[in-house]
């Protein structure tokens, strides 16, 4: 009975000294709803749908956890998956944790992570972009700004009085997703690489962000490993009482495209009408430099809080192409709801979010 004794006592305290050392939380977010958009195609046909990709916010269920090393030292680790709430299946082309995996080591002098993360575009993005991820927004104009996720990379990020500071490097990253990065990567061995940096200071309420984010090779339809995609983003935020606001510049130069130079301008607002109601909208427009292609998307969202996890929403969105544009006002689907080029279109959709 005393060995029995002894064995229960240092197996609880094993226990509660694991849990005092290192936790683990399962979290995430499931969002779904109704859509109908006109105008799509040629034809201008409608059709109501669920969208598979993105609706208020993208659905994802993840992992994440943290061990006190001692000293101010901590690891830290992230997977994440995102899927499809009205199918059930894989997003990120079907990879299991294709939003995020990675691990890290954080200390008073900032945090280092391994793995598929986001960009620092993307982490300059989160303190400006009102409506984030709603499946109307900025994102649809530059599908790689809601996606910018970079396989093997290596990043640092570090906050000190206000200024944060972040770069990040990958040696064989391939985000575009056209070629192997063997095929493209040739002696002067320059493809399939990425960098980025960001820098941000805030202080009161209001901050200013800016980042910089280059990828090499690996271009759709091309076996060139010169070819770079690069943005150059510049943005400012504020807070006056309950009333959220941004204005944001982002400068694209793509050797791959046959319009090389474009800027995209999006501004919004966010205003909290009570502690269960918020309104939300943004304008975003872009224009490829020395060419008739243009488009600009207007979007708005309400969301009622039914609870602390649980919400729902009304959002909209209406897009104007010119020239050989043929942007969808939709982010739930890449493809499938195009309007004709030059088109115009509209999109409405109610749902429901959860989180857990």
């Amino acid at each position: 009975m005393k060995i029995q004794h002894l064995l229960a006592v240092g197996l609880m305290t094993a226990c509660t000294t694991t849990a005092f050392a290192q936790s683990a939380t399962l979290y995430g977010l499931i969002d779904s709803g109704i859509e109908h958009i006109n105008n799509i195609g040629d034809e201008k046909k409608s059709t109501v749908r669920m969208p598979t990709n993105s609706a208020s916010l993208p659905s994802r269920w993840g992992i994440r956890g943290t061990e006190d090393l001692g000293g101010g030292l901590k690891s830290m680790f992230v997977i994440e998956s995102g899927f499809a709430p009205n199918t059930g299946g894989s997003n990120q082309g079907g990879r299991l944790f294709g939003r995020q995996a990675h691990v890290g080591l954080s200390g008073p002098w900032g945090e280092i992570k391994l793995g598929r993360q986001y960009s620092m575009l993307y982490m300059a993005l989160l303190p400006v972009d009102v409506l984030g991820g709603n499946i109307y927004g900025s994102g649809n104009l530059d599908f790689y700004l809601p996606n910018a996720r970079i396989d093997n990379s290596i990043s640092y990020l570090g906050r000190f009085y206000g200024l944060t500071a972040g770069a990040m490097y990958s040696r064989d990253s391939n985000q575009f997703g056209a070629l192997p990065c063997g095929l493209v990567d040739g002696p002067a061995g320059r493809g399939c690489r990425h960098s980025s940096f960001l820098l941000q200071y805030e202080r009161d309420g209001f901050g200013l962000v800016t980042a910089y984010d280059v990828s090499r090779g690996s271009m759709p339809l091309s076996v060139r490993n010169d070819l770079t995609d690069k943005r150059l983003y510049l943005a400012g935020f504020g807070q006056l009482a309950k009333t959220k606001f941004s204005l944001a510049w982002l400068h694209r130069v793509n050797d791959a495209s046959a319009n090389e130079e474009s800027d995209l301008i999006f501004a919004g607002v966010s205003h909290e009408v009570s502690p269960a109601w918020t309104l939300a909208a943004s304008v975003a427009r872009l224009k490829y430099r020395d060419s008739p292609d243009h488009a600009i998307l207007y979007a708005a969202r309400a969301s009622y809080a039914l609870s602390k996890r649980t919400a729902a929403y009304v959002t909209a969105g209406h897009i104007n192409n010119s020239g050989n544009l043929d942007f969808s006002v939709s982010g739930g689907s890449v493809t499938g709801t195009n309007p004709a080029a030059g088109g115009s279109q509209t999109g409405t959709m109610i749902g429901l979010r959860h989180f857990f």
